[in-house]
């Protein structure tokens, strides 16, 4: 697609987060299933399902604009998807206290990837008069930032760090 317009870009951009999505969901899943800490587990099960509606609605999204969501492929969550499977997957962690203290920030570095698109879309969709686009993507948006935030708290004021430092 020849980028001409905002619109050319948002439109590229909107194929860009449903594959970063699409990317990001199977690994997500497996590190729910690899942490040993029950609330851990949960919020990277509740983030899969979080990152499945994203998809959705942007798979809605390009259908409304009569594009197909799978005609772009993130080579950015691509690199984040194999550094969390790297670094929060590894067989050579071995300790299940320090395995969910690496999941962390593997799982928050795909997030802020997908904060920063949902953001920049909803600016877009916002500049470009799309105001029921804005409206999912401010949702989806808003989505993200409560997961993110929720990660940070069990890292901090719950026990996954500290279970790690011994």
């Amino acid at each position: 697609m020849a980028m001409n317009s905002l619109k050319d870009i948002y439109l590229d951009q909107l194929q860009d987060i449903w594959s970063a999505n699409r990317q990001s969901l199977s690994v997500v899943n497996d590190l729910g299933r690899a942490a040993s800490d029950k609330e851990l587990s949960e919020a990277l099960i509740d983030g899969g399902n979080g990152i499945a509606d994203g998809i959705a609605e942007i798979e809605k999204l390009c259908n409304d604009h009569g594009i197909d969501p799978n005609a772009e492929h993130c080579k950015g969550m691509e690199g984040l998807v194999k550094e969390a499977r790297a670094h929060g997957l590894s067989d050579d962690i071995t300790d299940p206290d320090v395995r969910d203290a690496a999941i962390i920030p593997q799982y928050q570095r795909m997030v802020h990837y997908a904060l920063a698109g949902y953001g920049t879309l909803a600016a877009f969709a916002n500049r470009l008069g799309l105001d029921g686009d804005a409206a999912v993507l401010k949702k989806c948006l808003d989505q993200t930032w409560d997961g993110d935030r929720r990660m940070t708290e069990i890292a901090m004021k719950g026990g996954v760090n500290a279970e790690a430092v011994s």
